[in-house]
């Protein structure tokens, strides 16, 4: 399975949108802050998980930012990490349906 690591960060006005986006963030990713989330997607995840926050946004309002990390099984991000937790890319592990 071909998967990418992205980071999703969203900055959304409406407290009840923010809501629906987080809880749809859960299902797709790993919580690293507030509004920030990592995900290990493949191609069709990605094209969903666009599609579905691209119907709960307003578009004159808030603001999503999907980074691209590449390859999830052969990326290693920079990061600098100050405070609480280190960040580490978030592993592969099974999907239960």
């Amino acid at each position: 399975m071909d998967q990418r690591l992205y980071i999703v960060a969203y900055d959304i006005s409406d407290q009840r949108r923010w809501r629906r986006i987080f809880t749809l963030m859960k299902g797709y990713g790993e919580w690293v802050q507030l509004s920030v989330f990592q995900c290990r997607l493949t191609r069709q995840q990605h094209a969903e998980l666009v599609s579905l926050i691209d119907g709960i946004i307003h578009h004159s309002e808030d603001h999503v930012l999907l980074l691209d990390f590449g390859n999830a099984d052969h990326v290693s991000p920079n990061v600098i990490s100050l405070g609480k937790a280190d960040f580490t890319p978030v592993e592969q592990a099974p999907i239960i349906v």
